[in-house]
């Protein structure tokens, strides 16, 4: 999911940074997923039900990735200071 939350950040370090964790590891956790993706066979050579497996494990990887981001929003939100406390 980090590998997923710095592309679509589009920066390796923005990723790291709202993640809390080295950039270095994100870019080796990139390097690796390339690897993996290259090992992958094409969808032309995959049957209809192996094409809708792929579609939906990647439609749930990005609703886990949102689901993630929003909890971490939720969570910094919810650390007020005293301001929005009254409303």
């Amino acid at each position: 999911m980090a590998v997923e939350l710095s592309y679509a950040k589009g920066s390796i370090q923005e990723a790291a940074r709202e993640l809390g964790v080295d950039p270095g590891r994100i870019s080796k956790w990139r390097q690796r997923h390339k690897k993996t993706d290259q090992n992958l066979p094409l969808n032309s050579t995959l049957t209809d039900e192996q094409q809708q497996i792929r579609r939906l494990q990647r439609e749930l990887r990005e609703a886990q990735m949102e689901r993630d981001i929003l909890k971490k929003a939720v969570s910094i939100f919810s650390k007020t200071d005293g301001k929005y406390s009254d409303l």
